[in-house]
């Protein structure tokens, strides 16, 4: 994991449990729970009425991992929140494609709704990088990841890129996870420089060797990301599984879908955000290393 050194006065976040839910607000997230309330049009009203009867985050558990979720300025950490169910049919493809002991990549992991729960999947044999340039949302992340004790998870400070070198993200006041590549000639006033590494040289810093499953929400940057990685990594790099947000396609300068596809991926389904795509166990098996074991494919099928 990457490090930091505190100031000699920060003392750093309360620990997790200092903001938990009181009665009041368990009830809303509980009505939630149970009810149309978790769907997204209502989580904006479900967040201001919560945040009526206590100001400020709420640390709770979402799919078996700890979180502090600030839900007022967060349309992912609202969804985390009120819907136990949020994103569940990626994560469920993701946890079929990807083995105990396995390695998950998060590109553009946001507070860790993906990188924490595969990371409670994989368990402390297997492998989680979560790349996340944004430094509050990165400050976030990190905190989601001590507060679940998973040591066996990589944070990258650093936006993933065609290049190695810097970026410049704007931010979204109104839902911090839309915040995004500037990519015009002139970035807003509320832009920020942030380091930015190709995929490739993300993982080799981390010293993987082989990828199981990859999930992509870089708001319209996937291709820069993907393409680049593609046409430079060893096969035995690609990974067996991707999720890849496909709500910013038309902000591509190149169609990182129909390149996976030509590359022998199939898109296996698809849900109102993510296309969901699979690559032929053949190809994974004959470009591993001999000694690596590997599973049939009907083991590891959704």
């Amino acid at each position: 994991m990457t490090t930091s050194i505190p100031a000699p006065n920060d003392l750093g976040p309360p620990p997790f449990g200092t903001f938990a839910p009181n009665a009041v607000q368990r009830a809303v997230i509980a009505l939630a729970h149970r009810s149309k309330l978790k769907r997204g049009a209502f989580r904006p009203m479900l967040s201001r009425l919560v945040n009526l009867f206590g100001d400020g985050p709420v640390d709770t558990h979402y799919q078996g991992a700890a979180f502090r979720f600030y839900h007022q300025a967060s349309a992912t950490e609202r969804g985390a929140l009120f819907n136990p169910d949020y994103n569940l049919e990626e994560l469920d493809f993701l946890r079929a494609q990807t083995p105990a002991g396995g390695v998950f990549v998060d590109v553009g992991a946001n507070v860790g709704t993906y990188a924490m729960v595969m990371a409670r999947h994989v368990g402390p044999a297997g492998r989680v990088i979560a790349v996340e340039p944004h430094p509050l949302t990165h400050a976030r992340l990190r905190f989601n990841c001590t507060a679940s004790a998973y040591g066996h998870v990589t944070l990258v400070a650093a936006a993933a890129g065609d290049v190695d070198g810097t970026l410049m993200i704007e931010t979204d006041g109104d839902n911090l996870g839309a915040s995004h590549v500037a990519t015009g000639a002139v970035a807003g006033g509320n832009a920020i420089e942030v380091p930015s590494l190709r995929l490739l040289r993300i993982l080799g810093d981390a010293g993987v060797s082989y990828v199981d499953a990859l999930k992509i929400d870089v708001e319209g940057y996937e291709d820069r990301v993907l393409t680049g990685f593609f046409t430079g990594a060893p096969q035995a790099l690609w990974p067996r599984a991707v999720v890849i947000e496909h709500l910013s396609r038309n902000e591509w300068l190149a169609d990182c879908l129909e390149d996976m596809l030509a590359r022998g991926y199939a898109a296996v389904a698809e849900t109102r955000s993510n296309t969901l795509l699979t690559r032929g166990y053949a190809a994974v098996a004959e470009t591993r290393s001999n000694t690596l074991l590997t599973r049939p494919s009907s083991s590891r099928e959704v």
